[in-house]
Order: structure tokens, then sequence, then C-alpha cells
């Protein structure tokens, strides 16, 4: 068994050092490693009840952190960038799709419906990687790609409110439409009224512990809870999983449960495609290798059109609608999830062989992305495509203002601050390592960019200069971050202005130590500012309050260091 692992994690290293190279994510490595290590190719684990089991948990893990994507006050916002150019690429998509597999397939009408819809959406987790690693996740490229991504993250509850209709043996359009209408309403009314009156109160009573391991043990605990009742009423387990992340996305909690989740992120991506990997019938697929090279051809050909076509109604110009096209036009890891929740459910909507089909019809176009990318830069950059437009200008920013200010941090103190800076119409730039923040921001028309504020190829990129910039506003959450973005500014512009954000006095004489114009307390300022407001109403003068806060906070708030605690009430 050791020798068997050892040789396990020897080929999952080489696929991930190989694929990373080729700008592959480490998805296809896993399922590749899975391949290679079951019954067919080395044999060095049979799909066991243990491996089944393991993959059981990433398959519940990977539906909770959707669900956790999933946040209805998010989407509201966005509501006419995402329903406009996301429904129209799935509606295409399925237009164009739907009568092919049911002309050329013998699958029942709902099972083609099913398997269109899933083929609509792409991969996320490689299609952000790509954006990331081309510095594109900044540009309008990138923020049309992150719209139809969020909606096709959308779609993940009629598709899966389906599965139990799909279960059953009888098929009434009328009545499934109904079925999933009022399902997915279910959902989101649950979501709303659990998260609020349910989740919240009882992660606030978690967190007054202080013990990350206890929340992260709630966490846990509420999403095999919801698996398990959704199961013993005959649902899927995933779709309690699902509504498990859905609940706590609608928490204040929901960014804090994200960091806690993120380390094991990889674990369960690994777990959930291993376990595919060890169960894909190899002889099958190289028997059937031609459907297989055809179904990945068509599906990537197709979804191109469609989304080019889509993208060009909306106004957007050729080179562009390229892009966008060839990142989205793969798979996506929620199909193969969907998939196999479907197999592991009983679910047989089509034949099993043609399940394993799919699979990996979806993994070879998710890899064959990239590559197609590198040839749309070879020849864009050669002049023997889209001669005519700038060749820089798909990576370009859609905002090129020259900022006076740079703002580090985009949460909530970040925000209020870009706020003051537009309204004063001072040019700015916000740097955040949020995706969704970011892209939201962009939305909402900050002059937000995605980048690490800690690294100084990020903040010279952006703009920092010496001598030019005039201010930089440090409204990190975490000191110790935020204090290597302070040093790391000073590298670059020695004698530039910079304001800190910080959560408590001891941060802020942290951050001071580094001879910053400023790091204000957020707890004791608003103290102050509420102090202000009694006073004033009992009738102390301006002038009088003026001078008892100016003591207060002379010499770094020396008069409350001796009384002030930091506990968080």
């Amino acid at each position: 068994m050791s020798l068997s692992i050892l040789i396990f994690f020897a080929v999952l290293f080489v696929l991930v050092y190989l694929l990373r190279a080729f700008k592959i994510g480490a998805l296809a490595a896993f399922l590749i490693a899975g391949v290679l290590s079951g019954p067919y190719v080395l044999n060095l684990f049979e799909l066991t009840e243990t491996w089944t089991f393991l993959g059981d948990i990433g398959i519940l893990f990977l539906w909770f952190n959707i669900g956790l994507g999933i946040n209805m006050t998010r989407l509201w916002r966005l509501r006419r960038t995402i329903f406009g150019f996301g429904a129209a690429q799935v509606l295409m998509v399925v237009i164009m799709l739907l009568p092919m597999l049911y002309y050329f397939s013998s699958w029942p009408l709902l099972g083609c419906v099913m398997v269109s819809m899933l083929l609509a959406m792409s991969s996320t987790s490689a299609d952000m990687q790509l954006l990331i690693d081309r510095n594109q996740l900044n540009t309008d490229v990138g923020s049309q790609t992150f719209s139809i991504l969020l909606f096709q993250d959308l779609l993940a509850i009629p598709l899966l409110a389906m599965l139990p209709v799909l279960s059953g043996s009888s098929f009434s359009l009328g009545a499934v439409a109904i079925d999933v209408v009022v399902i997915s309403i279910a959902l989101v009314l649950s979501v709303i009224v659990l998260g609020r009156f349910v989740m919240t109160p009882l992660l606030r009573l978690v967190s007054k512990s202080k013990s990350k391991e206890a929340f992260l043990l709630v966490v846990m605990l509420n999403i095999v809870l919801w698996a398990v009742l959704l199961d013993l009423m005959g649902l899927p387990a995933g779709l309690g999983a699902f509504l498990a992340g859905m609940l706590m996305s609608e928490t204040i909690y929901s960014h804090q449960i994200t960091a806690g989740i993120s380390p094991y992120a990889t674990l369960f991506l690994a777990l959930f495609f291993i376990s595919i990997g060890l169960s894909l019938n190899v002889p099958v697929l190289i028997e059937n290798w031609v459907m297989v090279a055809i179904g990945v051809i068509a599906l990537v050909v197709l979804k191109f059109i469609a989304l080019y076509i889509v993208a060009r109604v909306r106004g957007v110009e050729s080179p562009k609608a390229t892009m966008i096209s060839l990142l989205l036009a793969q798979g996506g890891e929620f199909a193969l999830l969907m998939l196999q929740t479907m197999k592991n459910n009983g679910i047989e909507a089509i034949p099993v062989w043609h399940k394993e089909i799919l699979t990996a019809v979806i993994i070879i176009s998710i890899m064959v992305t990239p590559l197609l990318l590198c040839i749309y830069d070879h020849l864009h950059r050669h002049s023997k495509l889209f001669s005519k437009y700038k060749k820089n200008m798909i990576g370009q920013p859609e905002n090129n203002i020259i900022p006076e200010v740079i703002v580090c941090g985009f949460g909530r103190v970040g925000q209020i601050i870009c706020q003051m800076l537009d309204a004063e119409k001072i040019p700015y730039v916000a740097i955040d390592l949020d995706v969704s923040s970011v892209m939201m921001g962009r939305a909402q028309g900050f002059n937000v960019v995605y980048g690490d504020a800690t690294n100084r190829d990020v903040l010279s990129d952006f703009g920092l200069q010496a001598r030019k910039t005039r201010a930089v506003v440090v409204a990190m959450d975490n000191a110790t971050t935020a204090r290597k973005a302070i040093v790391m500014i000073k590298t670059i512009a020695p004698r530039v202005a910079i304001f800190a954000r910080a959560r408590t006095l001891a941060d802020s004489q942290i951050l001071l130590q580094e001879k910053i114009n400023a790091a204000t307390p957020e707890t004791i300022e608003s103290s102050f500012f509420l102090g202000y407001s009694v006073l004033d109403y009992l009738g102390v003068s301006d002038t009088d309050i003026s001078e008892l806060l100016d003591d207060m906070r002379a010499d770094n708030y020396a008069a409350l260091s001796t009384v002030i605690s930091d506990k968080q009430d």
C-alpha cells in the first residue's frame, strides 16, 4: 500500500507540473492521475468503498462551495449584466445544442434538456485562473466573462431542482416546469429566511467563543446536516450541501467561511476528480475514441459560435468577442459534478456509458482551451487576425486613469474611501484580491482592479510612482498584511503620504512603527463619533467636544492606552 501511495503522488506531481507548464489547471491532473492509478492502467487502486466515500465527501463540499458563491444581494446588484449576457449565452447554446442531441441520440427529451444546459456551462475555476495568468481579469473581457460565469452558477438552482424530476419515470412538460419552479422558489425563500433568522444567530453565538476550530466544525456540521436531511427526504444529498452553502452566503460571516474552507478546497477537488478518474471505464472510452473526439470538436465549435453571436449582438468588438468565446467554449466542472451526482443517485436520464463519454469530452475541452488561446495569441501577435485593431487593446484595463491616490483593499472601508474620492473627482485606483468584490465594484463604476497590494510589480503596474502619487490608503483588515503593503509601498515611493486603517489601538501602534502619516483605529474613532453625538445632545459646545477629542487623540491615543481593551463587542 505504501509503495502504491508513493507512486500515486509521484504521478500526480509530474502531471500537475507538466500541465501547469502548458497553463492547464490541476483539475485535469487529478482526473488523469485517477485514470492512471485505476484498474485499467497501473492498477494501484480500485474504486473501493473508501474511495467512493471520499469522492462523496468531495462532492458535498464542491456543492457547498458553489452554493456559497451565490449571494442573492450581489446577484441583484449585477442583475442587468448577469441576466443579459449570461442568460443570452446559455439560451443560445441550448437552442443550438438541444435539437442536435435529440436528433442524434436516443435520450428522452428531459435528458436532452438537462445535458444541453449542463454543456452550456463553462469551467469557472479554469477560466478565472486563465484570466489571472493572462492579466486580463481587470479588462472588459474579464468583466464580461465573470458576469457570464455568475449566471451559470445561478443556473445551478433550477438544474438541481430537476434532479428529483429526472428520477421519476413519467414525463409531462407542464408538470416538470411546475416542479422545477416550485422547488427553485422554495430553495431561494428557505435560504433568505433560514439564513437571516437561524444561521446568522448561530454563527454569531459560535464566533463569540473565538475558536476557529469550533467555527469550522459548525460549518461542516451544517453541510452534513442538510445533506442528510435532504437524503432522508429522497432528494440528492448534493442539493442539501448546495443549500447549506447558499444559507451561509446570506450571513455576514460568508467571507470568514470562505477563508476557513479555502485551505481544504484543493483537497476536496482532488478527491472528487480522482474518484471520477478511478471510475472511468477506459476500455469503453478507447473503443469510442472517435465519438469522444467528435464530441469535443462539436462542443467547442458550437459554444464558440453561440457565444460569438451573442457577444456581437451586444456590441462587443470582434477581438474581445473572440476572446470571450474561446474562454467559455469548454465544458465545466459543474457538469461533471451533476453527472456524478446523477450516477450516485441512480438517476438514468441518459445511459451510464454515455455519461462516461460526456465526462471525457468535458475534461478534454477544458484542457484544449489554453492551447486555443495560445493559437489565437500567435495569430493576433503576427497580424494574421484582427490586424486593424491595436495589438494590446484586449489586455488593457477598461479605465486607464493615472491615479493620484492608491487604495489598498476594497472592503467596507475601502469602498467608502473610494466613494469619497469619486465625489471629489480625485483619480484613484483600488486594489484587492477578492475576485467577487473586484468584479462587482467595477460593475458599479468603481475603478477597482484585481491584484496583490503587497507585490511590488502590482503596485507599480497600477500607478504607484514616486513624486507622482499623492497618497496611499491602506484599508486592509489584517494588520500583518497591511504592514507588508506599507513596507512595499515605501520601497517604491518613500515619501508618499500613507494613511492606514486599523481595527484596534494595538494594530494602530504596530502600523505607526512604519512612520506613516496616520493609522486610525476604527473601533475608537467610531466610539468618538458616537460620543460626540451624545455630548452634543446633552448641550456641550462644539468647541469643548473638539478640544476633548483632540486631547484623547494626542500622542496616538495615549490617554486611552491604559483603559482601552481590544475586545470586540
